[in-house]
């Protein structure tokens, strides 16, 4: 994919105007909302080091510049997929990344809006005052750095010399041994940082509501969409937005490929680890002695397996079951478990990051043995809003005179509590002023004091990030990165999710095992061992249980 590197050779594959689907229909809401809300929150971000020990964040040199959660996710994942240097990327099954990128894209621009405010209220009573501002914020910097840049309770020094500041700026307005300009001029310069303060709480405030907003609204459905604007050129030469659209373009591409890449004990990056394993092998022996066997290829066996699959949403009984379940033919490339990034192939057989299906069959039927990579036959169900993808993959081998069918489910869990947590007000619960034995709660400002001037001092600096992340550190994502599965949670602690995963694999299998009978039986082989072997794997399959299918004990 050579042309992609350059915008003016580039090769736009966007399908142009497009009807946006609904959450209904797209049926992966949910996983998708819950990561795109992360752009908009507010906290902690060490609280996404906690969702995934493989994230990292540097540490800040000054604690007063450092991001908090939503503006880190935001930034680290606007670079890492649509950077220009950007690695390869998993795909995100049961999500739609471009929707979450779209978010953070809003998120930023939302940002930059209140630090376009901000800034001009820096300059205003920051760069006219500056040695008081730079007294006030050296105040607060030793303050987080003696309690801690993430607790509440500030040092004792700390608040001392705050103290200190509130007092002498008393002083100055009062009385002070100069006169005249620099009279003047002493008593405004502690003054007016705390009028600069109270305006930029107020931006600070207006702002969080509205980021709040976005965040309810997406994890209760009813979130407005992203709005990016950036992305629409709006000149012939306007190149930035042009190269967001293309990225974006090539991100949706990506997430459509068909090659995926096994990571030993991690499993499928993207589907899961693989939690079981049933192998159909017996030997090829004529239907009638002294005759052969019509010859037939393993694509034959595999093209048969995926006409029965898509009959697994019809039932002989009206009782729902199956919903529509996606079914393709997969590339499986094997990568380290501990490989820090995946490389996607070029060439005459690939086409928008797809291998063609030529290419495709010809790995099918050549390539079951030594190096290189593999072809499976994936149905892949994805239920609870996108929260669990069930992905059962069907592998077909043959060696000298043995057929073996493989059949192995992958799942991938839901995604991290963290990401459904929905805002909650600011409050404190004290006591009644005149029943002091009783309590009330009080709802708190959105944005406290240390808040703002946290806000107020990065607000300059936002125009310039790669000084903002030497100063107040970043997120490095963790690698390789696709959006879904580095935040996924076990499914196995959801009784109901464990169940629909368990349940999957038994009609799966038969359906499997019925088809390879069937084209075994047109091509004059024996099927006896095969049906004697698929019975004892169907009575297997319906005492099903997760296990580490990737672990191994030698």
């Amino acid at each position: 994919m050579a042309g992609f590197d350059d915008l003016e050779g580039a090769y736009d594959f966007s399908p142009g105007a497009q009807v946006p689907l609904t959450g209904a229909g797209s049926g992966q809401t949910a996983a998708t909302h819950a990561l795109a809300s992360a752009a908009y929150r507010d906290g902690p971000v060490t609280d996404l080091i906690a969702a995934n020990g493989d994230a990292k964040v540097s540490a800040p040199r000054f604690s007063l510049f450092e991001p908090n959660l939503g503006e880190a996710f935001a930034r680290a994942v606007q670079v890492r997929m649509l950077g220009g240097a950007r690695k390869p990327l998993i795909q995100s099954f049961g999500c739609e990344p471009q929707t979450v990128v779209e978010h953070c894209l809003a998120a930023n621009r939302i940002r930059r809006q209140r630090d376009a405010r901000l800034t001009v209220v820096m300059v205003l009573f920051g760069l006219l005052f500056l040695p008081g501002v730079l007294l006030w914020l050296g105040g607060f910097q030793l303050r987080r750095t003696l309690a801690g840049a993430q607790d509440k309770r500030a040092g004792a020094l700390g608040g001392v010399v705050l103290a200190a500041l509130g007092v002498l700026a008393v002083v100055f307005v009062i009385q002070l041994p100069f006169t005249g300009f620099w009279g003047i001029y002493l008593r405004v310069m502690l003054v007016a940082p705390v009028v600069g303060w109270l305006w930029a709480k107020q931006i600070c405030e207006r702002y969080a509501k509205d980021l709040r907003s976005r965040w309810e609204g997406l994890l209760s459905g009813g979130g407005v969409g992203a709005k990016i604007p950036e992305a629409v050129p709006h000149a012939p030469g306007d190149a930035e937005a042009e190269n967001i659209r293309l990225n974006l373009a090539k991100l949706t591409a990506e997430q459509r490929s068909n090659l995926v890449f096994y990571a030993g004990s991690k499993g499928i990056l993207g589907m899961g680890t693989r939690w079981g394993s049933w192998q159909l092998a017996e030997e090829l022996v004529p239907a009638t002695p002294g005759t052969e066997i019509n010859p037939f290829r393993s694509w034959d066996v595999v093209r048969a397996i995926h006409d029965r699959l898509r009959m697994l949403e019809r039932g002989p009984l009206h009782t729902g079951g199956f919903p529509t379940p996606s079914i393709r033919h997969w590339v499986v490339a094997p990568v380290g478990e501990g490989a820090s990034e995946v490389a996607r192939p070029d060439g005459q057989e690939v086409e928008a990051y797809r291998i063609k299906d030529f290419e495709v069959q010809r790995i099918c039927n050549e390539q079951q043995f030594d190096s290189g990579n593999r072809h499976y036959l994936g149905v892949q169900f994805v239920l609870w809003d996108g929260q669990l993808v069930i992905t059962m993959l069907v592998n077909v081998t043959v060696l000298h005179h043995t057929l073996r069918i493989e059949v192995t489910g992958h799942a991938l869990g839901p995604v991290h509590p963290l990401f459904t947590t929905k805002p909650s007000p600011k409050t404190k619960t004290v006591s009644k002023s005149v029943r002091f034995w009783e309590t009330k709660d009080v709802t708190l400002p959105l944005i406290d004091t240390p808040e703002v001037v946290r806000l107020a001092a990065r607000a300059p600096l936002t125009w310039f990030p790669p000084v903002l992340d030497f100063l107040g550190g970043k997120l490095t994502l963790p690698e390789p990165f696709g959006l879904r599965h580095v935040w996924a949670d076990k499914p196995w602690r959801h009784r109901f999710m464990a169940d629909d995963i368990l349940r999957t694999a038994t009609p799966v299998l038969r359906v499997v095992h019925a088809a390879t009978l069937k084209v075994l039986a047109d091509n004059g082989v024996d099927t006896e061992k095969f049906g004697a072997r698929s019975g004892v794997l169907s009575g297997q399959v319906q005492a099903a249980e997760p296990g580490r299918a990737d672990v191994y004990n030698a």
